[in-house]
């Protein structure tokens, strides 16, 4: 175990330092030593989460290996985890630190003690070097996520006094900038950093508190006051965010009136020029959707949505604040319900359950805390994932989660504001809060959905900035669905939405669509195959949601057809060739959650919520959401950055053990790649190169006697990759990868195997299709009936192409397969489950092979080849063809192109009208004269019949 150690009374300075100091060195640990800052504190019960922290108890102290301490280099000032410095098996202890008076204790293998601002910067410069540096088909990202760059950025801010304090630095700065660019968020930082105030506005500040007057409205707090002063006080914006602070409050007005004459801005001025009142009004908001700019625009004020100002005079201005304050809680939203952030349904657990047992679960849900419920189904208590731990580690995982569970809840209702949730996770440091309707426990509200929709209102508030644009609002998403779609469509949409909506339900279109929606720039978007997921509780019986919403739909639509599968939750709906619908097949699941028993194992599904749901599929572009019907019609659901992704055109996994878990995973990642053009992001290759490294999927196949996931699901996965146009660079693609192992460990795509795959599509296109043959034949049937029998000439050369029934992708396929040694082709085709007969051609395949490798060397005439090839399938020819040297190879092309479909001028009716008997002598007979045919002795019906003459005469 690796740890980084904060001092006691933790500041943002440690905590960034520390974070930082965890990028460098994956893997690592932060412990707060002894507690922290009050700012840091209320930080981290938003954002504990986001970083690796973990309790000073929950070390076990022989397994420490290394130790890093940040912002402090004196043992006193890390409590009672000094004592771990002294232990044996500790390998490396480094110090990063910026108090260069302080003396220093601690036996460091490693010391870096500079005179920068704060220590942070030092681990910010040896990050950036390091991103600099790094190759580019690194497994590391190449940039911090938003909430490392941003505490980070934090502790910079808070160290230097927002670089103004006496030992800030030219590093600090840059280091700033640095985390600026990386995307340290700005309005979490003026959050946390608290500038200081002149003594004058200090004194303002104390009345301002005096004199407050607030409302609440909408679990938002609103606020405005008046101050009056002798002349013009600067710095009141200062005392605006203080004061926001200071009251917790969400919005405010700060007034300040002061007289003004014209002899203040001119000495010249007689002394009795008239004075006026001036009025200089500070606005700040948190609010989503309030807009100071606008609100103070009639008075010829202006600035930011969230911070602006005015000056005015000549007005009244207790009224004017007053009425600006009305108007700013005019301009207040409706704020997100408990209801429409919380996840349903809620794993939970019995308070008998054994904490072993509920680790388990999660980590099979990757939970990071359970609800505990009695036999009454009444909540009596959470756990978490830290309560877990800590027993664990104390040797209890036998032991009743009761004893560890926290039973004195705080609990919300569904229509809970989401400022009053926020207000009570920061206030309790709580990281969930269940929420119950009528006693039931209906759904929870984490720190992560509280986050996410904190961060998207911020988004939707930078409207048109760019660097936002990724998170459109709700209602332009639903018009450019609407939009894009037949009416017919949208109307059967919108049917489907008010149906789930009647029963208490949500409705999101998913997956692909919503992909494709927000890539494509045509008109019109031609959908053949739409997902819908179905987020609520069927009350009825166990089929789903899903399948409810279905059942009901077909009732309003008799003419498609309905298939059910209930063991899964999911029903789908298609029409053929519909005058409203076309060819539509519109898929119908309630939301899943999915567990694989084991690597390449088929998944056990279970109802879960609309997040677990998209957690389960394969890469962010894919898991996008778009919420129908209301409320918030057309919000779009993208847990993952899957819009980002769409904009860097990457294909990105959603976590690292992704591949592991399907296989598949690696062709769709390929599929999707070379379709849409996109690049599979470097750590998502990384992923992938890992999972095939590992032997994992070859070693389950011997461990359990199968991997469904390298079976159907692989063929299927093939089939789309090898009929598609782009078949060619998705192959190669495959082949950088070395993914063909998935087929078997010893396939690769070297030059000899991509030579046959050439040589192979070559042929291909010589070959005529079934329904291309069968017009020839109709034509040449016609032109035979009009010229007549006796007067045709027979064609030897250039002799029409056999007929191949079996698919072009099928045919690639067999050829892969064909490269492996003999006696692994027949098991890995029927391990892809392909039919039969390719099963069977596979495992002649080599018999062959040496046959003709013998006989071909003896043909000289066109019928000892004809005869030595027509007793062998067009498609096993064709393999032994592009594995042979390339005289068999031209001979087996000549047989096929020239002599395969050579008939002699006279059949087995003929021979009836000439007076032979049937028998088993018609075939000698016809033979014989298929040969003199090929070798160039016969050549038209007259010349035949004497050849029969001569050969076989009649008695």
């Amino acid at each position: 175990m690796d740890l980084v150690l904060c001092h006691t009374t933790a500041d943002f300075d440690a905590l960034g330092a520390a974070v930082g100091l965890c990028v460098l060195r994956p893997g690592s640990r932060i412990v707060l030593t002894g507690g922290c800052h009050p700012t840091v504190r209320d930080f981290l019960a938003l954002h504990r989460d986001e970083y690796p922290l973990i309790e000073r108890r929950s070390v076990n102290p022989q397994q420490i290996r290394s130790i890093s301490i940040v912002d402090a280099s004196g043992r006193d000032r890390l409590g009672k985890a000094a004592e771990w410095l002294d232990l044996p098996q500790v390998s490396e202890i480094a110090v990063f630190d910026h108090h260069k008076e302080a003396h220093s204790d601690i036996p460091a293998t490693v010391t870096q003690i500079e005179a920068v601002g704060a220590s942070t910067t030092l681990i910010v410069e040896k990050l950036r070097e390091k991103l600099k540096n790094q190759p580019e088909n690194s497994d590391t990202p190449s940039r911090l996520l938003p909430s490392e760059a941003t505490v980070m950025a934090l502790g910079i801010h808070v160290d230097t006094g927002s670089l103004t304090f006496e030992g800030a630095t030219a590093r600090d700065a840059t280091a700033l900038a640095w985390l600026m660019e990386q995307g340290a968020s700005l309005r979490v930082i003026a959050e946390y950093v608290e500038p200081g105030l002149s003594p004058q506005l200090q004194d303002l500040l104390r009345e301002a508190l005096n004199n407050l007057r607030s409302e609440i409205l909408h679990g938002y707090s609103v606020a405005w006051v008046l101050l009056s002063t002798e002349a013009y006080v600067p710095g009141l914006s200062s005392l605006a965010s203080r004061l926001l602070d200071l009251t917790e409050t969400d919005a405010l007005l700060l007034g300040n009136v002061y007289k003004f004459g014209e002899k203040d801005n001119n000495p010249n001025i007689e002394p009795e020029s008239p004075v006026s009142n001036r009025l200089t009004i500070i606005g700040r908001s948190r609010i989503e959707g309030t807009n100071l700019s606008e609100l103070f625009k009639p008075f010829g004020g202006g600035g930011h949505a969230r911070a602006a100002s005015l000056a005015t005079r000549d007005v009244d201005p207790l009224l004017t604040l007053n009425q600006l304050a009305d108007e700013l809680k005019a301009q207040i939203p409706h704020p997100p319900t408990a209801r429409e952030l919380m996840s349903s349904p809620v794993r939970s657990i019995r308070p008998e359950t054994s904490v072993g047992e509920a680790h388990r679960i999660l980590l099979r849900y990757g939970h990071s805390g359970l609800s505990v419920m009695d036999a009454g189904d009444r909540l009596v208590g959470i756990i978490s994932r830290r309560d877990i731990d800590i027993a664990l580690h104390h040797g209890f995982s036998h032991a009743p989660v009761k004893g560890y569970m926290t039973p004195q809840l705080k609990t919300i209702a569904p229509d809970t504001l989401l400022p009053e949730i926020e207000s009570l996770m920061v206030m309790y440091d709580i990281g969930r809060l269940p929420v119950l309707e009528n006693g039931q426990l209906v759904g929870i509200v984490t720190r992560t959905d509280v986050l996410r929709e904190l961060h998207q209102q911020k988004a939707r508030d930078r409207g048109s900035n760019a660097e936002f644009s990724y998170c459109p609002v709700p209602e332009s998403v639903e018009q450019l669905l609407r939009s894009r779609i037949s009416s017919e469509l949208w109307q059967l949409l919108s049917i489907a939405a008010n149906i789930a909506a009647e029963r208490g339900w949500q409705l999101y279109i998913v997956g692909g669509a919503v992909r494709d929606l927000l890539l494509t720039t045509d008109y019109t978007l031609a959908l053949t195959d739409i997902d819908l997921v179905v987020d609520g509780k069927c009350g009825s019986d166990d089929s789903g949601a899903g399948v409810e919403l279905a059942l009901s739909l077909q009732k309003l639509y008799p003419d498609s057809r309905l298939d059910v599968h209930g063991q899964f939750q999911t029903a789908a709906l298609l029409w053929h060739k519909d005058s409203a619908f076309g060819s539509l097949w519109v898929d119908i699941a309630t939301a899943r959650t999915e567990f694989y028993p084991y690597p390449a194992a088929n998944p056990e599904v279970e109802a879960s919520s609309i997040r677990q749901d998209l957690y389960r599929r394969d890469f962010t572009i894919n898991a996008l959401a778009v919420r129908l019907g209301v409320p918030r019609s057309g919000a779009l659901l993208d847990f993952f950055g899957g819009l980002l992704d769409l904009q860097a055109r990457q294909i990105r996994v959603l976590h690292a053990n992704s591949f592991i878990e399907d296989p598949t995973r690696i062709y769709r990642a390929v599929r999707f790649a070379v379709r849409l053009g996109f690049e599979i992001e470097p750590q998502t290759e990384g992923y992938i190169r890992h999972a095939l490294a590992s032997g994992i999927y070859y070693r389950i196949q011997g461990e359990n006697g199968r991997a469904p996931a390298l079976e159907t699901r692989l063929k299927s996965e093939l089939k789309y990759i090898l009929q598609a146009p782009y078949w060619k660079v998705a192959l190669q693609m495959l082949g950088d990868l070395q993914a063909l192992r998935c087929i078997h460990p010893t396939l690769e795509l070297d030059r000899e195997l991509w030579r046959q795959l050439r040589l192979l599509d070559r042929c291909l296109n010589g070959i005529p299709r079934k329904k291309e043959e069968g017009r020839r034949k109709k034509e040449e049937g016609r032109r035979k009936k009009e010229e007549g029998r006796d007067n045709s000439q027979f064609p030897i050369p250039n002799s029409p192409f056999p007929i191949i029934n079996i698919p072009d992708w099928q045919m690639r396929l067999e050829v892969l397969i064909a490269y492996l040694a003999p006696e692994y082709r027949g098991k890995v085709a029927a391990n892809l489950q392909l039919p039969a007969d390719s099963i069977k051609r596979l495992e002649v395949l080599e018999a062959g092979k040496n046959q003709l490798a013998e006989g071909l060397p003896k043909c000289e005439l066109p019928s000892q080849l004809v005869l030595l090839l027509r007793n062998y399938e067009l498609p096993v020819l064709i393999a032994i063809a592009l594995q042979s040297p390339l005289r068999a190879r031209r001979q087996i092309w000549e047989y096929l192109t020239r002599w395969a479909n050579v008939e002699p001028p006279l059949n087995g009716n003929d021979l009836k009208a000439l007076g032979y008997k049937p028998g088993p002598g018609f075939k000698r007979m016809l033979d014989d004269l298929l040969a003199a045919t090929l070798d160039g002795d016969l050549g038209d019906r007259a010349a035949a019949i004497s050849f029969l003459a001569q050969r076989y005469p009649q008695a």
